[in-house]
């Protein structure tokens, strides 16, 4: 028998033993960052009061981002209390602070904006070379905590007017990128207050689309969501703009949701998520779906093995899991639109057709 073995480790034979049978899970990149169980999607509200986390954690959110005028001993003991996990600046108290809460560190906010006004005009973004350097100094710093960068509406639409000299400048963002581990960007077409955004969902996809590109598609994307009057004291999305957008990042890509649950008009509430019991209602409502398709969501793409046509705008994402290919819908555009979708494989199938209300969604599962 001994002979035998040497004999096919000679010809390069691999001989599994019971133990090498159970395929072992490889090592997180992170060790002390997100949760890797196919069960868990990041689901976030930003920069909330530490003393809310329980009220948030019945909504469904698993995950601060931010902490005002923070990190502080006394918000992440609060955050630990109510078993919520953080993402906040890395400072002597964090770093120092035990346990499971903080799973990442981030970057001050939309370093892509302009950085303030000067006599004339508006002082530049903050560089990508300096965003690369803060990188690594949090990395040597903690090594086992992914780092989140949160970018401005630049991100989305390039007539965005508030970056200073780099107005316009898409390419500066494939720069950015290469100093997180995790990309995120906020832009609020309900409310937003210039017409070429306002009321077109569809730049909170573009937004995804966009930052998986410059990013090479190697890193998770988020998306921020509005929830109240942000810019509009008149206007705030309803639960069912609220789920559009939620949708449209998901079919786009978005590997993580974050809520903004400010208002600024017509007065100013931190809360004001938690404040409309409408609001609050369809946002645990979708959380509960998310959470239900995070192993979908979490398992291997397969994009490329579905061929949609329509007359319209469309956003498609694809999972093989559990023995069914998953298909994630999402309208792009205001108006109804015809969809054919077929799989690559079976080109002489006949198609799936249907209709796609205005920033509707729809989600398919197909038998492998």
């Amino acid at each position: 028998m001994r002979a035998l073995v040497h004999l096919l480790l000679a010809a390069g034979v691999v001989i599994a033993t019971p133990a090498q049978d159970r395929q072992r899970a490889p090592a997180p990149r992170f060790p002390n960052g997100l949760p890797t169980a196919p069960e868990f999607f990041p689901i976030g509200v930003w920069l909330q009061s530490p003393a809310r986390a329980a009220d948030y954690r019945a909504l469904g959110i698993n995950l601060y981002v931010g902490l005002y005028q923070g990190p502080t001993e006394a918000q992440l003991r609060q955050l630990a209390a109510a078993s919520m996990r953080v993402i906040c600046k890395q400072n002597d108290a964090a770093l120092a602070f035990p346990g499971p809460t903080i799973v990442g560190w981030m970057h001050g906010d939309e370093p892509d904006n302009a950085q303030g006004r000067r006599w004339q005009g508006y002082l530049p973004p903050i560089p990508p070379w300096q965003i690369v350097a803060d990188y690594e100094r949090m990395h040597r710093a903690d090594p086992t905590r992914p780092i989140l960068l949160n970018l401005g509406q630049g991100a989305a639409w390039d007539g965005w007017h508030g970056r200073g000299d780099r107005n316009g400048r898409a390419e500066d963002y494939a720069e950015y990128l290469k100093g997180c581990d995790l990309a995120s960007f906020d832009i609020y077409p309900v409310t937003h207050p210039h017409p070429d955004v306002k009321g077109k969902l569809e730049f909170v996809g573009r937004g995804v689309q966009r930052l998986r590109a410059a990013g090479g598609d190697h890193k998770p994307v988020w998306a921020l969501i509005e929830t109240g009057h942000v810019h509009d004291p008149e206007r705030r999305p309803t639960p069912a703009e609220i789920r559009s957008e939620v949708w449209i990042a998901i079919a786009s890509g978005a590997q993580g949701i974050v809520y903004f649950a400010h208002e600024f008009e017509p007065e100013f509430a931190e809360d004001a998520l938690l404040q409309r019991a409408e609001i609050a209602a369809g946002v645990q409502q979708l959380n509960e779906e998310l959470l239900a398709l995070a192993p979908v969501l979490r398992a291997r793409s397969a994009d490329g093995e579905v061929q949609t046509a329509t007359d319209g705008a469309l956003a498609v994402r694809v999972h093989h899991h559990d023995g069914a290919l998953h298909v994630l819908l999402a309208s792009l555009q205001g108006t109804s639109q015809r969809v054919s979708l077929r799989r690559r494989a079976a080109p002489d199938a006949p198609a799936i057709e249907f209709e796609l209300p205005g920033y509707g969604e729809r989600r398919l599962r197909l038998p492998d």
